[in-house]
C-alpha cells in the first residue's frame, strides 16, 4: 500500500494534478485572492495563540 506522500507525488504527476497545479499557482498569483489568504491565516493564528 503506497504512502501518502508517494500518492501525493502520483496525483500531482497526473493530468488532473497538474490542472491543480495550475490552478493553484494561477489563484496564488491574483492580488486579491492573496490578500484573501492572508487575512484567513491571520484569523487561524490569533486563533491558536488565544489558546
Amino acid at each position: 500500500m503506497p504512502g501518502v506522500l508517494q500518492r501525493l507525488k502520483e496525483f500531482a504527476r497526473s493530468p488532473q494534478g497538474q490542472r491543480t497545479i495550475e490552478q493553484a499557482r494561477r489563484t496564488a498569483a491574483d492580488p486579491r485572492r492573496r490578500a484573501q489568504a492572508q487575512r484567513l491565516f491571520g484569523k487561524l493564528r490569533a486563533r491558536r495563540s488565544g489558546m
